[in-house]
């Protein structure tokens, strides 16, 4: 039985202040890592050479199954939205050793106001619907 629990395995960190005084550049940023999503998951041969390059594999099967691995809509889905719960489940053991993790909550560690923009503007859709 495979247990699937909910993670943020990665994620970009700025400060308030920068995100308040900077606006457009995280705006771009967003935009930029958006479309890098869309090229890796309909671009299979540009996925494999990066594949390539940071793995250093040349073994053709593993590299197939390390990309389909990688860009399946679970691990990769194409709105770049934080995992709430994936956050939460962070939180959770350092409440044990941290008190200040105690009163934090996912929603503290979060900007959606850029990515939401993105998706209710339909520009992520429309990525997708290009052939």
């Amino acid at each position: 039985m495979q247990v699937s629990l909910p993670t943020q395995s990665t994620g970009v960190a700025t400060t308030r202040r920068f995100i308040r005084e900077n606006p457009d550049v995280v705006r771009k940023y967003i935009k930029s890592q958006i479309e890098a999503v869309h090229q890796i998951k309909t671009d299979r041969v540009a996925g494999m050479s990066v594949l390539v390059k940071y793995l250093g594999s040349q073994d053709r099967e593993i590299l197939e199954k390390t990309y389909d691995d990688a860009s399946n809509d679970r691990k990769l889905p194409p709105k770049q939205y934080p995992t709430l719960e994936g956050i939460t489940n962070i939180l959770e053991p350092l409440t044990e050793t941290d008190p200040k993790a105690k009163a934090a909550k996912a929603e503290d560690f979060v900007d959606m106001s850029f990515i939401r923009e993105l998706d209710q503007s339909g520009y992520i859709d429309s990525l997708y619907k290009k052939k």
